[in-house]
């Protein structure tokens, strides 16, 4: 009771202090005209009706927590939220764990993110559920919560930042792994961390369309997991040609996946025999597309994926949206989006590299 008492009290003299203040201002008609605009954003921020003219709030801190620190492609998401909070006049801040698989980790950043009262968060889950008791204690605290690459149970956060829709993912990598082999032959999938929720419901496309008549002749004979770590990734590449010496295909849905697979092939005798596609940076392949190994890939933008996350932050935290679908979100030089069921945001669609046009790109 007596701390209460004391927090009130707290509370009762910051809120005189800063009437206060802003009464003794010289340039007293801004600032009070912007405060009322930051009241108001602040209003809507914590109801739970969206207010699309509410002002952008500034001076916000955004906390960026990916799978996995000092990972190119994160590193490259991470920096065009960086970059877009700061068009935007906040702050970016990221944590993360340095392994991929560190759930616990990821849990433990979440609490300290809270703790630290961060306006809000984004957050490429390694977990789809692991992380809800921590994410959800941080939306009770006021913390808006974006996911963004890997998705957790959609109750557990405000919005997802999708990088294309999944079904959309899913079906492409194989139908781009099918053209180079010529619907024929064993293939197989090395992916992430079982655990990882996008790769999981990217899978679950990919198999779904070998049900397709027109891969009759496909086999999918094995989905091998490198948890996003380098060295295991190659070792699974490795493992899968000393199991399945006549694979024709391999589909990795993981940056760090198919650069390890790639690494591997090229040193291989099974180079050009062997096709490998799926989700790379055109810095991390250009040089195995250059000298044969792979013919075609795909991905989205890393950097754009980060600013979407960061402008869907700042929205959230201004009370312009609330995550509900059908609202319509003004991601700046992005564009509008309309939020879809469960609070997801796409994107958009993903771009094929290739010999003609991965040079031109620089991520």
């Amino acid at each position: 009771m007596r701390t209460s008492s004391l927090r009130r009290a707290a509370a009762a003299l910051a809120a005189v202090t800063s009437l206060a203040l802003a009464a003794g201002a010289c340039s007293g008609t801004t600032k009070k005209d912007v405060g009322k605009e930051d009241a108001t954003a602040a209003s809507a921020a914590a109801g739970g009706t969206a207010d699309p003219d509410a002002a952008l709030r500034k001076g916000l801190t955004v906390g960026f927590l990916p799978k996995q620190v000092n990972n190119p492609y994160f590193t490259t998401a991470g920096k065009g939220g960086e970059q877009a909070l700061r068009e935007l006049g906040s702050t970016y801040k990221e944590v993360g764990p340095s392994s991929a698989t560190d759930t616990a980790g990821q849990v433990s950043y979440v609490n300290t993110l809270t703790q630290q009262r961060v306006d809000a968060m984004a957050v490429s889950a390694q977990d789809p559920g692991a992380l809800c008791t921590a994410l959800t204690q941080a939306m009770k605290n006021g913390v808006k919560v974006v996911t963004y690459d890997s998705d957790t149970k959609p109750e557990c956060r405000h919005a997802f930042v999708s990088q294309a829709s999944a079904e959309n993912l899913g079906r492409t990598q194989v139908r781009l792994l099918a053209e180079q082999i010529g619907y024929r032959g064993k293939i197989a999938v090395l992916s992430a961390a079982q655990t990882a929720t996008n790769q999981n419901t990217w899978i679950t496309y990919m198999k779904d369309e070998l049900k397709d008549p027109k891969y009759k002749d496909v086999k999918l004979v094995k989905v091998a997991y490198g948890n996003d770590d380098a060295q295991q990734s190659f070792q699974q590449t490795q493992g899968l040609l000393q199991e399945f010496p006549d694979l024709k295909g391999i589909v990795s849905p993981t940056t760090v996946g198919i650069k390890a697979a790639a690494q591997y092939l090229s040193g291989s005798r099974y180079k050009g025999k062997v096709r490998l596609t799926g989700l790379g940076t055109p810095n991390d392949l250009r040089s195995y597309v250059k000298n044969g190994t792979i013919e075609a890939f795909e991905l989205w933008d890393p950097a754009k994926l980060g600013a979407l996350a960061a402008h869907t932050a700042v929205a959230l935290a201004s009370g312009r949206v609330t995550g509900a679908p059908g609202e319509t979100l003004d991601a700046g030089e992005l564009g509008e989006y309309t939020i879809g069921e469960n609070g997801v945001i796409d994107l958009g669609e993903p771009t094929v590299f290739d010999a003609g046009n991965v040079d031109r790109y620089d991520f």
